[in-house]
């Protein structure tokens, strides 16, 4: 488990977001715990990723009329690990060159050890000096789940990280970033109901332009697969979205 260096604020975001003439969210307060994680449900379209990109701080298509906040006097800037849907990977540079990318490209200091071991956590040894276009399409997320876990940032913004794995490897990097990120304040967008009860300790549903609070699971997490709670809210949450309600 690599510690942050710098305390894990509590966000809050709140406003309006237009899509063309089209109501993305309106009136919208999501409060982002700190130390926690939070995950962010919703059926496609339902302005979920730009939600994530408005936090990060990042352009958006979306005309947004509000405000993110941190509740400490340093702001969010600099503070934030962002692995969007899209791996960004560089297609000319290796695995590891690409996980140390962001690092380097802002002056941090890098230790090669710690590449080597995310390396070996996302199960990518052999293929530390590949290229992306070697890569299969999950090696590659795995490639861009290490390089947001060697970022040292207090919050982390988490864009489907996992929807590129087959089952068992999704559960083994669900279990790794839960271990990684311990203390930081987590955002999960994702789509998967099974994914946001196991690892997440709070829960809402983006939907019909407004946020659902659902009643997450109390810890610890990750939860066990087979936990017979979160196979229940697993299964309460699908019908919810599927409903509508």
């Amino acid at each position: 488990m690599l510690q942050s260096t710098s305390p894990s604020p509590e966000i809050l975001v709140s406003g309006i977001a237009h899509l063309g003439s089209r109501l993305l969210f309106d009136s919208l307060t999501l409060r982002i715990r700190p130390s926690e994680w939070t995950a962010l449900l919703g059926p496609s379209g339902s302005g979920k990723s730009t939600l994530l990109r408005l936090i990060a701080g990042l352009p958006v298509a979306a005309k947004f009329k509000g405000q993110v906040t941190a509740d400490d006097q340093h702001g969010l800037s600099g503070r934030i690990g962002y692995m969007a849907q899209q791996d960004l990977l560089l297609d000319w540079a290796t695995v590891r060159d690409n996980i140390a990318l962001g690092s380097r490209l802002r002056g941090e200091a890098c230790s090669p050890n710690r590449i080597s071991d995310l390396i070996c956590a996302v199960g990518l040894n052999d293929k530390a000096d590949k290229r992306p276009c070697e890569l299969s399409g999950g090696q590659r997320q795995r490639v861009a789940l290490a390089r947001t876990l060697l970022e040292d940032r207090p919050v982390i913004l988490l864009d489907e990280p996992f929807s590129a794995l087959d089952a068992r490897t999704r559960a083994d990097m669900q279990d790794l970033a839960a271990s990684q990120l311990i203390g930081r304040t987590v955002l999960l967008v994702t789509h998967d109901p099974g994914e946001a009860v196991r690892l997440c300790n709070r829960i809402y549903l983006l939907h019909n332009n407004s946020l659902v609070t659902v009643d997450a699971l109390s810890g610890p997490f990750p939860k066990s697969v087979a936990d017979s709670d979160a196979l229940a809210l697993q299964a309460k949450l699908l019908m919810q979205i599927r409903s509508g309600t």
